[in-house]
């Protein structure tokens, strides 16, 4: 890559930064922690047994230098027999030792990683669950690869800490706890003495606490970008490819990829010194123990067997230390994710259901727009002051240039935005008023962006409503004339398409999501630049058949192909979020205003 390329890349990576790219500010506290753990209550009963299983481990791995103490002095100090049958008793009991914490651990193993398999599906559900109830503002602000990392990598993270991280975290917690005891209980002093070394390792690594957990927020912030990143040029490499800008994209992502690689070495990096500072611990501690056990030996104030017991009760004691310490690394990485995670459920919805929000009956179509302001940025009205009045049955046209306010109607009319001010109401009711469900379920979208999911033409027709019959999805095909050309393809209604319908020309994805809104039967119908991407004659087709399914539905249609709506009962002319013209066809050509002026340069380029 040259250096005007990589010069290009770093351009164009300062300006892509991403609102949801800011670092989170937050301290490190336990409470984040617990709210992970939060996620693992439902399942406290499997844990258990579990937990059982781990305490029984981890006492036989103390019984074991106990045993082994009594072996050394008992040969020592007994002869002949007496010396065989001491060892042979006590080679036994450590062979149960041995057995017995192998089954625990395989127990112990196996459960926890199902376990924590499981919380992480929850955490998953939970967090995908939340996200579909956000408002439309929300995905404004946020690219969907940054999205996407939340709900994959971020969740990802956490799984070593719900596989075995708890569990682990008690039971070396429990074993330190247990070698400590006994250390002191075989010799104060000497216990003292190889824990003197305990402290001085816990101020060094609490230094590096808050350098790590930044360092690995930083690596999941880089990750984010890339994420985000590929999803945008995937659904733009056509528009790559025809600019021929191939080399400008790869440089830009090689930019980041290499901050990424220098983010995430950082933080491994600074993650490994754990490993380096128990091990010095460790081994100062090992020198103390030897030099001031052989004083002690000398004095006679200790046995052989004890010393080797310590050595071998200090060997169990750093190897905990050392786990616990990765376990912080663990921590500091799901605080990392779990910031992120929680960023996103704590996210609420612009657009909030009331407390006592109540299913809306069953409509007529009547539709009010009682003094509408809206604005997508505070101070940069959208919409100013719109006032519409539409009786059940009407069809209604938006039109105006782009920015006009058109989309924002409709958007406003199916909940996805509230106003800042005024109101929206169907048959007399407050939108506001009534559960989101339920007002959507009554309202059918066709949109110019038309989008067909992975799966079968049936399946995408069904969508519409999922308990639609075969004969009702076949007839609403027929009714938009998509039928011919879904029989056409290798697998009729079986045809399998690909992410986004790729396979399909737009016009017949059109004709697919126009089938979805028929079969859901609406009583509100939503036409945003329906019939943009249908050659002439299906247009024509698709207009006979609205004939008939419009009729006693209320529809609001945007057509910038102003032949579309000539017989719509009104039209609404917006320009720059106020009604400027309104009447239906015939009054507004004879005004000679802003609509005919439309009509006029639409000729212009036929």
């Amino acid at each position: 890559m040259s250096a005007e390329q990589a010069s290009k890349g770093r351009n164009r990576n300062e300006r892509f930064v991403y609102q949801d790219d800011d670092a989170i500010e937050k301290p490190f506290n336990w409470a984040q922690i617990r709210r992970l753990y939060f996620y693992m209550r439902p399942y406290r009963r499997q844990l258990m047994p579990v937990l059982l299983m781990m305490v029984v481990g981890t006492l036989t791995r103390l019984g074991t230098p106990l045993l082994m103490l009594q072996a050394i002095d008992g040969i020592l100090g007994e002869k002949g027999s007496q010396n065989v049958y001491h060892l042979v008793g006590i080679g036994a009991a450590m062979l149960a030792l041995y057995i017995l914490q192998w089954i625990s651990n395989t127990y112990r193993i196996k459960y926890t990683n199902i376990i924590g398999q499981q919380v992480i599906y929850d955490l998953r559900a939970h967090l995908f669950q939340h996200i579909q109830k956000l408002s439309f503002r929300f995905y404004d602000k946020r690219p969907a690869g940054s999205i996407l990392v939340r709900v994959t990598n971020d969740v990802n993270a956490l799984q070593d800490l719900f596989t075995n991280g708890v569990v682990n975290l008690l039971m070396d917690c429990i074993q330190l706890a247990g070698i400590v005891i006994i250390l002191l209980a075989l010799n104060i002093k000497l216990g003292l003495a190889v824990m003197i070394t305990v402290p001085l390792m816990f101020i060094v690594s609490t230094s590096l606490r808050k350098r790590i957990r930044f360092a690995w927020q930083d690596v999941r912030m880089k990750q984010s970008r890339i994420n985000s990143h590929l999803n945008e040029s995937i659904q733009g490499m056509k528009v790559t490819q025809a600019f021929v800008q191939e080399k400008d994209n790869m440089g830009f992502f090689d930019h980041m990829n290499t901050i990424n690689l220098k983010s995430w070495n950082k933080a491994s990096a600074l993650n490994q010194t754990f490993g380096p500072v128990i091990e010095i611990t460790a081994a100062i501690g090992t020198c103390i123990l030897f030099w001031y056990g052989a004083m002690l030996i000398q004095a006679e104030v200790i046995t052989i067997g004890l010393l080797i017991a310590f050595a071998n009760y200090i060997g169990n004691f750093w190897e905990p230390i050392n786990r616990l310490g990765q376990m912080y690394s663990q921590l500091l990485i799901a605080m990392a994710s779990s910031e992120r995670i929680f960023e996103f459920i704590d996210e609420e919805t612009t657009v909030r259901e009331g407390d006592k929000a109540q299913l809306l009956p069953p409509i007529k179509g009547d539709v009010t727009f009682d003094n509408i302001v809206f604005e997508y940025e505070k101070g940069r009205q959208a919409l100013k002051g719109i006032s519409i009045d539409v009786k059940a049955g009407q069809s209604i046209a938006l039109v105006g240039h782009t920015g006009s306010g058109k989309s924002t109607i409709i958007n406003l009319l199916c909940r996805f935005y509230d106003p800042v001010q005024g109101r929206v109401l169907i048959d007399g009711i407050d939108i506001r008023d009534v559960n989101i469900e339920s007002l959507r379920s009554q309202i059918g979208i066709v949109l110019q962006d038309t989008f067909i999911f992975a799966g079968s033409i049936r399946d995408n027709i069904r969508y519409g409503r999922l308990d639609a019959t075969d004969d009702e999805i076949e007839e609403a095909a027929k009714a938009v004339h998509a039928h011919d050309f879904i029989m056409g393809l290798p697998d009729g209604y079986d045809t399998q398409v690909e992410e986004r319908g790729n396979v399909l020309s737009m016009g017949q994805r059109q004709l697919l999501s126009f089938a979805r809104a028929l079969l859901a039967d609406p009583r509100i119908l939503i036409l945003d630049e329906a019939t943009a991407s249908i050659d002439t004659e299906t247009e024509l087709k698709i207009q006979e058949a609205l004939k008939t399914l419009l009729a006693g539905r209320t529809s609001f249609m945007i057509a910038h192909r102003l032949s579309t709506i000539r017989h719509a009962d009104d039209i609404i002319v917006l320009d720059h979020g106020v009604i400027v013209e309104q009447g239906n066809h015939e009054q507004l050509v004879a005004k000679r205003g802003v609509y005919n002026g439309l009509i006029e340069a639409q000729f212009r380029f036929l």
